[in-house]
């Protein structure tokens, strides 16, 4: 079974860390974006086979003009 989860990259450079809205507590951080997204996979599945999973919550990317 697959499901998708929003996630949050932050930081520059070599200092990114990610997260999950969905899933309090559930970061990760790496030196490259891949390196954060595939460490955050690992995190997200580790908490959906503890059930530390809430209830999902719709997002959207919205694009605005500035």
């Amino acid at each position: 079974m697959s499901r998708d989860y929003t996630v949050v990259i932050e930081g520059e450079g070599t200092s990114l860390s990610a997260w999950v809205p969905e899933l309090p507590g559930c970061v990760a951080a790496g030196e490259s974006r891949q390196e954060v997204l595939d460490l955050i996979r690992g995190a997200i599945a580790l908490h959906v086979e503890q059930g530390q999973v809430t209830e999902s919550t719709p997002a959207e990317v919205v694009s605005v003009r500035v």
